[in-house]
């Protein structure tokens, strides 16, 4: 351990601490609000002690799992553990003691900051630890421990909840008002029998048990977001774009400059890294945070075994999600809202759209699903059901008014993710929307309209948002792009990423697990339009020539244009989730074959879009 120093080493064992051990207590979800220890004279300390409690992440309605947990000592334990803030610079005495029979608990975080990944404290069954060492630099940090000695991506069982945030702020000035949210996974026995559950949880608790939030419109939001989890997860924002004003891991972190801010409506850290966010709401309505992995707020996520419905389709959509979602209302206020227009708007650009379904035809057991533009004022044949569904084109500035007609056999909604619309036609079935006035979901043979006016030209997506992990899964996604004016077919390709059925592996490019090749030509300059809607699965994606990677040049991120200075030439090669968009820019200089590979990151499965450029 190279970053801390030790001012005592407690080993000595408590005797007969365990020969009665006593009954898991409560555990209190934790919404890191406050921060544990005290505070004096520039000094923290701090008594911290890891036992088992009995979690409840449904709060008081649902089943609990006993798992290992951070407590403050002769406190309740805590999910997430309790938070350490405190001022850069300030002093940390901290006490760590291992309640936690015959497990030699592994700690991680407790050190100055920056340091290493690989600074550890081992802490004895029985035993305390004492800890001194300055907080370091500002930023978002975590400290985490383990008794299963796994690396904090492999951390899914009995030791998965040990963790909690740890905030450094800046020295001599009063930050201002933020929140803090640790994300949660746990995947494990739930009973007797071994079946393993599964859980993804905010600070310590599963939607629609996570706490809701009130802004008005022109508040200045900001929120810190830390994983400690196994999985990364791609965080979506509803309705709004935000800025990532820092990046960072348990060890370190990076501020950006106000020039180099990402401007996203979907970040996803990695498993051990942190994110801090700023945004501003200004459209009053309801609005949604979540995961967007689809599993991560399915309906199989809960601390009981959930077994697979006789007709999976069949969920209600308002009853189906759980997990890892965040609600946020936003009120009028005195920031000025952005320029909506009614639902009726005159002269608006009509569109209609019709979800269609083939009986079985995932395999002869799940429905393939679609939706179908139709084209002048005959609908399309009812076994019409193209795998991807229609690319819509729109007009930035230009009102549209879009009529979803649902002709499969299951209620359903459409989000339309990334554009900045009215909250009413935001597509969240039961929510979006203000008051009284909440969107339904579109019931079998019924119809929906959603109206806006997109703000601004990009790579967008659309999608079903309800019962996602099935709906999106068998097709019911499509590629949204909004233009200047037109769409130039001929120096822009659209490539989309899309399900293979609920946790397939091999996922369709542009609807065919065995894409059509590409076809480029030497010397001409490209727009690659990248739609990764695979839900349940974070992808390597590269771009290859003779199995190098080339290099291409970024232009956009969620359909948002990159700042100038930041439309680099860079390696052809990333890290990318469910929800996300890019634009890049590429020009081939030599014929050949190329290959665009996307694989789980894990190498689980591989697949590619073979492209062939012409002389």
């Amino acid at each position: 351990m190279r970053s801390l120093s030790l001012f005592a080493v407690s080993l000595a064992l408590c005797g007969s601490s365990f020969a009665h051990a006593p009954s898991p207590e409560r555990v209190i979800p934790n919404d890191n609000r406050t921060a544990a220890g005290t505070l004096r004279n520039g000094v923290l300390t701090v008594h911290l002690e890891a036992r088992e409690g009995l979690w409840f992440p449904d709060e008081d309605a649902g089943p609990s799992i006993a798992l290992q947990m951070f407590a403050e000592v002769g406190k309740a334990p805590q999910n997430p553990g309790p938070l350490i803030r405190v001022p850069a610079g300030t002093l940390l005495r901290v006490s760590v003691r291992n309640s936690l029979r015959d497990s030699v608990l592994l700690l991680h975080g407790f050190q100055t900051r920056p340091s290493t990944l690989d600074d550890t404290v081992q802490v004895a069954a029985g035993a305390t630890r004492e800890l001194e060492f300055r907080a370091g630099a500002p930023g978002t940090y975590f400290y985490w421990g383990t008794t299963t000695h796994q690396a904090v991506s492999d951390r899914s069982g009995i030791d998965s909840q040990l963790h909690g945030a740890f905030i450094v702020d800046p020295a001599g000035v009063r930050p201002p008002p933020d929140r803090i949210f640790v994300l949660g996974d746990y995947s494990g026995p739930a009973d007797s029998a071994g079946d393993n559950a599964e859980l993804r949880v905010i600070n310590g608790l599963s939607w629609p048990h996570t706490e809701r939030f009130t802004y008005s419109a022109g508040d200045t939001v900001r929120w810190r977001w830390v994983n400690p989890s196994d999985s990364p997860h791609p965080m979506h924002l509803h309705g709004f774009y935000f800025d990532v004003a820092s990046r960072g891991t348990w060890a370190r972190d990076s501020t950006f400059a106000r020039r180099d801010v990402s401007h996203v409506v979907t970040e996803m850290p990695l498993s051990g890294e942190t994110f801090a966010m700023t945004w501003v709401p200004r459209e009053p309505g309801n609005w949604l945070f979540h995961c967007h992995v689809a599993f991560h707020t399915s309906l199989y996520l809960s601390a009981a075994i959930v077994r697979n419905p006789a007709d999976p389709l069949l969920v209600d959509p308002m009853q189906g999600m759980h997990g890892m979602v965040l609600a946020v209302t936003v009120k009028p206020g005195a920031g000025a809202a952005r320029a909506t227009r009614p639902d009726s708007v005159q002269g608006a650009h009509t569109i209609r759209l019709i979800a269609q379904y083939a009986p079985k035809r995932f395999r002869n057991q799940l429905d393939e699903m679609s939706f179908v533009r139709q084209e002048g004022d005959t609908p399309p044949a009812a076994d019409s059901v193209p795998m991807v569904s229609s690319p819509l084109v729109l007009r930035r500035g230009e009102p549209v008014r879009i009529t979803i007609v649902n002709h499969t056999r299951t209620t359903t909604a459409v989000h339309w993710h990334g554009i900045e619309v009215p909250s009413y036609s935001d597509g969240v079935p039961g929510w979006s929307g203000s008051g009284a006035r909440t969107a339904p979901a579109i019931a079998p043979g019924d119809s929906f309209v959603a109206s806006f006016t997109p703000p601004r030209s990009g790579t967008f997506m659309y999608h079903a948002h309800a019962n996602e992990f099935f709906q999106v899964n068998l097709g019911l996604f499509g590629a949204l792009l909004v233009v200047d004016s037109t769409f130039d077919a001929a120096h822009e390709r659209l490539i989309v990423l899309g399900g293979n059925a609920p946790g397939g592996r091999h996922p369709r490019i542009n609807g065919k697990e065995h894409p059509d090749t590409l076809r480029l030509t030497a010397g001409t300059t490209y727009r690659l339009r990248l739609l990764n809607v695979i839900a349940d699965w974070t992808t390597r994606i590269a771009l290859t020539r003779d199995d190098s990677v080339v290099h291409w040049r970024a232009l956009a991120r969620d359909g948002a244009e990159l700042p100038r200075r930041a439309q680099t030439e860079r390696s052809a090669s990333f890290i990318g989730g469910p929800g996300q968009t890019m634009d890049f820019e590429y020009r081939p200089t030599v014929p050949g074959l190329m290959r665009l590979e996307v694989q789980q990151r894990q190498g689980i499965w591989k697949t590619e879009l073979p492209i062939r450029v012409d002389p």
